[in-house]
């Protein structure tokens, strides 16, 4: 039986390549639904091969020029809600969750509360509202499969393990296009040098992050909820290859790996195919070729995002939902050339000692919390 699946953010990065695992597997899969954002050609593209039964847009321009294309049949929506209103009303076995940033909270809990599989690729859900994620996952019945190939190494490696076994987390990081770099040098960082990654083509706003380590301290927080291992237990390595994805130490010393080329359709196929495998038309590992593995310590004083992360994820409550929207806020500046590159960590860590409470209350906190921190850090840009 096919499994009916949902993508929301089906035109970025890891959407398309979600769409390239479904594409080689086509036995197993229905993709009943599709969002996006604005890019309405690859959409168009996506609709006509697909054959989602509703698709989301999030501008009305996007809706506009799509319902002129559409295919009849194919209920379109416009709107932020969008993406949360597909996971309620349509019925299905796997929902992607791929839209970056806070707009994909709300349709992850969604499906959570359907007792759906949340294949989750984007880490503002978990850092924003881990546990009320995971407690609505356990009371729901639901199976969160991680999408980033450092969760899913975990995963993999975590399989059965009770979690009296484990000792630590250890997540591997390529270290971004910048590590070695000085802090002069970090001064004149550019835009383009940042989305320059060296070894994973990303999306624009992640691709920063990497390169300024913050999308490794968003990690060690979704890791925490993940798997519920406390902030101290999780660790963070250089790793420039980006062959290991991560590694698990348990309590007799025994370090279990998981490996691959980085390819985000592995952990993708992992994540839509558990708890089977299923074969992979994907070039192969070999060591030989690789010739080494080197691992580094981050540089906590050149990359200070990465100890922002840490600290915001220490505190708990509210301190990663304000750590998460200051992120969001000076990356945009960044990118659209109101900021500079060190400026992005300022911005964060003074948007972070004007937290006013600590205290989660629901969802509707979180999201009021997140407009707080954003307006706070916009004042500092």
């Amino acid at each position: 039986m096919r499994r009916k699946i949902i993508i929301l953010g089906s035109t970025g990065s890891i959407g398309k390549n979600c769409l390239d695992v479904v594409r080689s597997n086509p036995k197993m899969f229905d993709v009943v639904a599709l969002s996006a954002g604005s890019n309405v050609r690859e959409l168009e593209s996506q609709i006509a091969e697909f054959k989602p039964k509703m698709v989301s847009v999030a501008s009305e321009s996007a809706w506009s020029q799509l319902k002129k294309t559409a295919p009849k049949g194919v209920e379109l929506l416009v709107g932020d809600a969008g993406p949360t209103e597909l996971v309620e009303r349509l019925n299905s076995e796997v929902v992607v969750s791929a839209i970056v940033g806070a707009a994909g909270l709300s349709s992850a809990l969604s499906a959570v509360k359907k007792g759906t599989r949340l294949a989750i690729a984007n880490k503002e859900p978990l850092v924003m509202a881990g546990d009320l994620i995971m407690r609505s996952a356990k009371k729901h019945g639901a199976t969160i499969a991680p999408i980033d190939s450092e969760h899913s190494a975990l995963w993999q490696c975590l399989h059965k393990e009770p979690a009296g076994r484990v000792r630590k987390l250890i997540l591997t990081s390529s270290g971004g296009p910048f590590f070695g770099m000085t802090k002069k040098q970090l001064a004149s960082v550019t835009p383009a040098q940042a989305l320059k990654h060296p070894r994973w083509k990303m999306g624009k706003k992640i691709t920063v992050d990497s390169s300024t380590m913050m999308n490794k301290g968003l990690e060690v927080i979704e890791a925490r909820w993940l798997f519920d291992v406390p902030m101290e237990k999780i660790e963070v390595v250089v790793h420039p290859q980006s062959i290991v994805h991560s590694m698990v130490e348990f309590v007799d010393s025994s370090v279990m790996a998981q490996l691959g080329l980085p390819d985000m359709r592995t952990p993708i196929a992992y994540a839509l195919s558990f708890p089977d495998r299923w074969p992979a038309k994907l070039a192969s590992l070999s060591l030989s070729e690789v010739g080494r593995l080197d691992f580094f310590q981050p540089d906590f004083r050149r990359f200070p995002c990465l100890q922002l992360a840490y600290d915001a994820g220490r505190a708990g409550g509210l301190a990663p939902t304000w750590l998460n929207a200051a992120n969001e806020v000076a990356v945009e500046a960044f990118l659209e050339g109101g900021l500079g590159y060190v400026g992005i960590a300022r911005v964060i860590g003074k948007t972070l000692d004007k937290i006013v409470s600590l205290k989660v209350g629901g969802l509707e906190g979180i999201m009021e919390a997140d407009a707080m921190a954003r307006e706070t850090a916009r004042k500092f840009l």
